[in-house]
This record gives C-alpha cells, structure tokens and sequence, in this order.
C-alpha cells in the first residue's frame, strides 16, 4: 500500500518536473523536491523499492535541474 502511495506521489512529482524544465518556471522545483522526499519515505517504508528509486531519481533530477538554472530559472 505504501509503494503505490509512493509511486502515486512520485507520478504528482513527476508531472509538475517536467512543468518545471519550461523557461521561467524552474521555481516550480523547489516545490517538488519536498514533495519527493515525501515520497521517498513513502518508499522506504514499503516493502517494494520501485517507489522509492522513482522518487529518488525525480529528486536527483529536480537538483540538478535547479542548480544549472542558478536556483530559480
């Protein structure tokens, strides 16, 4: 249950990431790294670490995202 929970917020997370590599709204990550660490959580207390790597990758991803726009681009 808590696998599909994480991976129901990693698909939330997912979605507002790819928003994110629009120009100009690359503040919208700072908003999902949160939301995948909560995830990440989700996932880690599962049984299933599919969750859990899907989260963990999206965080992975929404850092680098932020530091090559200088953190709000």
């Amino acid at each position: 249950m808590l696998n599909i929970l994480s991976l129901f917020v990693g698909l939330l997370v997912l979605l507002l990431t790819l928003v994110g590599f629009i120009p100009f709204l690359g503040w919208l990550n700072w908003l999902t790294i949160p939301m995948g660490i909560v995830g990440l959580a989700l996932g880690a207390l599962s049984s299933s670490n599919m969750g859990r790597n899907l989260n963990l990758i999206l965080i992975i991803v929404c850092a680098i995202r932020l530091f090559l726009g200088g953190g709000i681009i």
